[in-house]
């Protein structure tokens, strides 16, 4: 594997390229031939990279045609285009391309600071409007090549996605043709799905000719399905089918419908059920994890609603079961390839640019998945003393009454339920985990903690921690302790003396033009007369053009905002979640101690406030 990167100027063009198991680097100056040499050497190489897929790809093929690259560059850079749209020419030059950035989109120097790396950027201007000097040049190479050893460390902190994607094109050789499935390992999830089921586009013209499952038995709360059947109307006679795609999806999104459900607002769409409190809930006694293993996959088997673009649907049934026997024998890392290809298809059958595209089906899925949780709901609400804390996509948690009764009846109607949703194609079956303790603070933001004492998180504030996303750590340290052995806030946060801890990441947008950190001695203002509240002015700030700033609080009065200008709002504007005093460190933070100027109190005073948020008051 290759990993590489280029740089491109008006005059000048710059690759490195690091080969990770020949253990070498090469780079390469303004030289077409070289380039082409070392192409021509590695044509069945995966070559990788962090947004390769969308940029560096194209720079390289174009200046193996005898393309300008900058004008490459700018295409895409400055005027949107995909490299795919500048020329067809490219496909001229077979490259197996893998993208280590990931999905959502994650610029790498945020990625490099979440690692703690130095995110400090080249002061080589990229519109400089004539050749770089020398020391331009070899300013730029050590940049990129830094930007290069750091997309190595981030594809290795993701070396489970890599084996992942690696393990489905070995496991489907036919997909590549020829048995050459090694070049779809660049593929998304979604276009390596449709190529497994051999999909081929299809135009069934039948989006809101949406059914529901027999399976359904709502009495209490059939006014949701009514909804739908509602909505189902009023598309066919907007002639939705036949709209512009921008009309279809504000159409898509403006249309929910919110209901109280076992006491629980909810809100039902064409994406998924989310219930929960308008309050956050601390909770304990007999609570109840009700979830629908593997639920979009076992309805789509179930009730044969497959993509119609399939030329291969049962391979679909045969990834279900290679998964589900791979899980059952406890092989978590053997069965992720499978996993991440029966997840994918819901969403390749929304994207109108994937073969294996088929709304409607999509749409039986996502509103017929609702109301069979619905229907559960109406059901279990027939257990005296039964309490609904949230409703999501594919489950719900609930607590009863700490009696054998009311488990047993809670059992007896989950099954009944798994028997009447099921079918002879496949079981559509629910796991009960039991939950000692629950902190939410909505049906997206939770932790809690099972009886075996495994702890389940999601969230921002509370999610698992990756050395690949580490926004201010010590505060989801804090929390995280606090809500499982109940450590203080503060012991958690005045113990710690590694700095990396303590960072937050912030990143100028395209929106502004450059960065001001207030840094002088500040004038001290006071007002109020029996509350004085005192603020700082600062007359002077420092200005920064670059990108990414690793800040912390301070507890230097010299040390003020960290404001990003030249907006639409025609002032300065504080980045989120960063202190009124801070200091900026964009050298390495991996082993830095803790300097006497953190304002820890500020880091406590956070933690409380996101406690607070949980229904925590310390």
């Amino acid at each position: 594997m290759i990993f590489y990167d280029f740089e491109v100027f008006k005059y000048d063009w710059l690759v490195v390229c690091i080969d990770v198991d020949k253990k070498s680097e090469q780079v390469i100056i303004n030289n077409p031939d070289e380039l082409k040499s070392l192409y021509e050497a590695n044509t069945s190489n995966i070559w990788s990279g962090f947004n390769n897929k969308h940029y560096d790809q194209y720079v390289m093929k174009g200046i193996l045609l005898g393309m300008d690259p900058k004008e490459i560059s700018d295409e895409i850079v400055i005027h949107g285009r995909e490299g795919w749209q500048i020329s067809s020419e490219f496909n001229r030059i077979p490259m197996i391309n893998y993208d280590v950035m990931p999905n959502p989109p994650v610029g790498l120097k945020t990625m490099e600071g979440f690692l703690g790396s130095n995110i400090k950027e080249t002061d080589v201007p990229f519109d400089i409007d004539r050749p770089l000097t020398e020391k331009e040049i070899a300013e730029t190479v050590k940049y990129c090549r830094h930007d290069v050893e750091q997309t190595i460390k981030v594809f290795l902190e993701k070396i489970d996605d890599f084996n992942a994607m690696h393990g489905i094109v070995r496991a489907f050789p036919y997909i590549g043709g020829r048995n050459h499935a090694i070049t779809c390992i660049g593929d998304s999830e979604a276009r390596i799905t449709a190529k497994v089921l051999d999909c081929h586009k299809c135009d069934f013209q039948d989006e809101f000719d949406y059914f529901f499952l027999p399976c359904i038995r709502l009495n209490k709360y059939k006014a949701v399905q009514d909804w739908f059947e509602h909505k189902k109307k009023e598309a066919i006679s907007l002639s939705l089918q036949d709209a512009d795609p921008s009309v279809k999806k504000a159409w898509y999104k403006k249309a929910n419908f919110q209901m109280t459900v076992a006491g629980i607002p909810h809100v039902f769409g064409f994406g998924g059920l989310h219930g929960a409190t308008d309050q956050p809930i601390y909770a304990t006694g007999l609570i109840l994890h009700v979830d629908v293993g593997s639920y979009y996959p076992s309805m789509l088997i179930a009730w044969g609603l497959v993509t119609r673009s399939a030329s291969r649907p049962e391979q679909y049934k045969n990834v279900y079961d290679t998964r589900m026997a791979l899980k059952a024998a406890g092989k978590k890392k053997e069965q992720a390839p499978y996993k991440k290809l029966l997840n994918a298809l819901s969403g390749a059958m929304k994207d109108m640019t994937n073969p294996a595209y088929d709304p409607r089906n999509n749409n039986c899925m996502c509103i017929n998945g609702q109301l069979m949780l619905l229907d559960l709901i109406e059901h279990l609400e027939a257990v005296p003393g039964f309490e609904l804390i949230q409703s999501n996509t594919d489950g719900l948690i609930i607590r009863i009454p700490d009696t054998d009764e009311c488990f047993d009846m809670v059992d007896d109607i989950c099954w009944e339920w798994e028997q009447r949703c099921s079918t002879d194609k496949c079981k559509i079956l629910l796991e009960l985990d039991t939950i000692a303790e629950i902190y939410q603070k909505d049906v997206n933001n939770y932790l809690w903690v099972d009886s075996q004492g495994k702890v389940e998180r999601k969230g921002k504030y509370v999610k698992e921690l990756s050395p690949i996303d580490y926004d201010l750590p010590i505060l989801n340290k804090a929390l995280v302790n606090y809500m499982v052995d109940k450590i203080p806030v503060e012991t958690t946060i005045n113990k710690c003396d590694d700095l990396y801890q303590f960072q937050k990441l912030v990143k100028l947008s395209n929106k502004y033009v450059h960065v001001e950190h207030e840094h002088c001695e500040p004038l001290r203002q006071v007002k109020g007369i029996r509350v004085k509240k005192i603020s700082y002015i600062y007359p002077k700030t420092e200005k920064y053009t670059y990108k990414s700033y690793r800040v912390f609080a301070s507890c230097d009065p010299m040390d003020g905002r960290i404001l990003k200008c030249g907006g639409s709002r025609g002032k300065p504007e504080k980045f989120a979640d960063t202190p009124d005093h801070c200091f900026i460190y964009n050298d390495s933070v991996v082993d830095v101690a803790v300097p006497d100027k953190l304002d820890r109190q500020w880091y406590i005073d956070e933690a409380k406030k996101r406690l607070k948020q949980y229904g925590v008051i310390t």
